[in-house]
């Protein structure tokens, strides 16, 4: 439960640290909290919209459900298509005035990972902290009795789960959001420059990465250790930020000389 409530806050500093580093940076504030907006609009509205049509509604769903392949194809496909057009759709229009300063780019990233952050690995903490809360009081199950079946055999295996895992498991999530956070600053090099300079290769190769990382995600879980997932992503991400930093050298110092 310590890890559990030291990954809940960590969740919520490393955003604020970020905002703080860049805005004494010389970005501008805005786009950080446009980055939270998009991420929230176009992932937890739009996109899980989508998600209700198709796996939840359409002839096609349970076969998606059903088939690993499929189901990470298409959550990769869907995640890299909302949030990167959600992107361009902020540099496009929102922020369109604040595309002189190239380190906001940055600051969006670290907005739009940063409420990820707080919501995916927060939420699920403070989750994790009221189970483990009601199982170490022996209560949980006077609060299973209260749910229909339905909703008992959906709760039961986060309930064994936190009986089962190694404490370090509840640790991984601050490397997964980091990385994450890393990622989607790097992507929003990516889309940032594909606005400005007009180059949508960029725009492609963002949503490239971020298929490929999420796809690729899904399918090892189902047949690696939790580790060996991390490392995967880590070697996406680093291959993303390193791609980010040249571009972000380049055109960064090009426009610069030519703002002389």
């Amino acid at each position: 439960m310590i890890f559990m409530g030291f990954s809940c806050l960590v969740s919520i500093a490393v955003p604020v640290i970020l905002f703080i580093y860049y805005w004494k940076k010389g970005a501008d504030r805005l786009p950080f909290f446009i980055g939270c907006l998009i991420f929230v609009f176009f992932a937890l509205v739009l996109e899980a919209l989508v998600h209700q049509a198709v796996l939840l509604r359409s002839s096609v769903g349970q076969t998606i459900q059903n088939n690993i392949w499929l189901y990470a194809l298409y959550g990769g496909a869907m995640a890299a298509l909302f949030e990167e057009c959600g992107r361009a759709f902020a540099f496009r229009f929102l922020l369109r005035k604040h595309s002189g300063n190239d380190r906001n780019a940055l600051m969006y990233g670290a907005g739009h990972g940063g409420i990820e952050a707080v919501i995916v690995l927060g939420g699920a903490m403070i989750n994790n902290l009221i189970y483990s809360s009601m199982i170490n009081q022996g209560t949980i199950n006077d609060m299973l009795v209260t749910l229909d079946p339905a909703q008992q055999q959906q709760l039961l295996p986060t309930i064994s789960a936190l009986i089962a895992s190694p404490s370090y498991i509840f640790l991984l999530g601050i490397v997964e959001r980091i990385l994450a956070i890393a990622l989607h600053i790097s992507l929003s090099v990516f889309v940032f420059y594909a606005v400005r300079e007009k180059r949508l290769p960029l725009f492609f190769l963002a949503l490239l990465f971020h298929f490929v990382m999420d796809a690729g995600a899904v399918l090892l879980s189902s047949v690696l250790p939790a580790l060996l997932v991390e490392v995967f992503i880590a070697l996406c991400v680093a291959s993303a930020v390193l791609i980010a930093r040249k571009i972000y050298n380049e055109y960064s110092a090009g426009h610069a000389a030519a703002g002389e």
